[in-house]
């Protein structure tokens, strides 16, 4: 384990083995609740991943950064977005926990950030809106708002 992991809050650094040790080639997921208590505690940043209409029109965290993943309503790829996410969190080593939808995209986005060099980017389980339910809903079940976590509307 390096010296950097060492610094981590102890949950994240806990998260961090867990993931080296079973071959995750990014920093690992955190459950919701815990990233919460992270961001709001000022021992992470909380960066959304997901489009600006996303945020608009479906809602997002308070406080959170956003660095796209993809754009539009066809999704495509940031090509810059390592690079972005670097710049708004404030370098490698900072601790970011990147929050999508569902966390599917967020899991591409921390591989794509720890490939880039960013050595504490980590993903948020569960994502903002839960995955499907059997009705093909989501939030019923998990993610951010399920678990009556802070978050608005514009």
């Amino acid at each position: 384990m390096s010296d950097a992991v060492l610094d981590l809050p102890q949950q994240l650094a806990e998260v961090q083995a867990h993931a080296e040790a079973a071959g995750l080639s990014y920093a690992g997921g955190v459950p919701p609740a815990l990233a919460w208590e992270l961001v709001s505690s000022g021992q992470a940043l909380l960066v959304d991943v997901r489009t600006a209409e996303e945020r608009k029109f479906v809602g997002h965290v308070p406080e959170s950064l956003h660095v796209p993943w993809a754009t539009g309503t066809a999704l495509t790829r940031n090509p810059r977005f390592a690079r972005e996410l670097e710049a708004k969190i404030g370098g490698k080593e900072a601790v970011a926990l990147l929050l999508c939808r569902s966390g599917k995209r967020s899991v591409l986005a921390a591989e794509a950030a720890a490939k880039a060099g960013l050595l504490h980017v980590f993903n948020v389980l569960e994502g903002f809106e839960g995955e499907l339910d059997a009705h093909q809903q989501r939030g019923h079940a998990d993610g951010w708002r399920f678990h009556g976590l802070p978050w608005l509307q514009d």
